[in-house]
């Protein structure tokens, strides 16, 4: 049994031992406060039309989240009353996980080593879905492309969004700081 005291992520251990160093000699930069870290990773899937017709779909959606992120996720509730799409003020519609330190590294160990190669006809990620301040955002069709959601149990493949906030100042930074990664993006 793995002993969690002494226990560090892949990618934590990899960025302390050789990418900070990579990344202060690419930069130049000064301080090592400045090298870009990553700080945190947001899970959301948004179930939409099938929530409304079925508030089980929320639930479902959240169990899914949780398995994959590996801690409890929140459920998504609406704000305002939307007459025309049948949505009322605080009815569940999705779920949402932010991850933050060793979780967050597992996590993104396991997009980039395991579930991204397992998305149909994979081509690498899109290089230019930064948001100008270092922040990196994607989305998979399936959820079910990770290996702890049963395929056998899932009653709706979900959509999910995965934003991935770095401290980097712009975003050449941050796509350098994700290619060590070995993030794999298609340009």
């Amino acid at each position: 049994m793995l002993d969690q005291a002494s226990y560090t992520p892949r990618l934590k251990t990899l960025y302390q031992q050789s990418l900070r160093a990579a990344l202060k000699e690419q930069f130049g930069y000064k301080n090592d406060m400045m090298i870009p870290r990553l700080d945190k990773i947001v899970l959301n899937i948004g179930c939409g039309a099938e929530a409304v017709k079925d508030s089980k779909k929320a639930k479902s959606a959240v169990e899914d989240l949780t398995i994959i992120a590996g801690q409890k996720a929140l459920t998504t509730v609406a704000k305002k009353s939307i007459a025309g799409f049948r949505v009322r003020e605080m009815m569940p519609l999705g779920a949402k996980v932010t991850l933050r330190g060793d979780r967050m590294y597992e996590f993104l160990d396991r997009l980039i080593t395991v579930a991204l190669p397992r998305v149909r006809d994979f081509r690498g990620v899109k290089g230019n879905s930064f948001d100008g301040r270092g922040n990196y955002a994607m989305g998979l069709k399936e959820h079910i492309v990770f290996p702890e959601i049963n395929f056998d149990k899932v009653d709706e493949v979900w959509g999910m969004d995965i934003i991935v906030c770095t401290t980097a100042k712009t975003d050449a930074e941050a796509k350098a700081l994700l290619k060590l990664f070995n993030m794999p993006f298609n340009s």
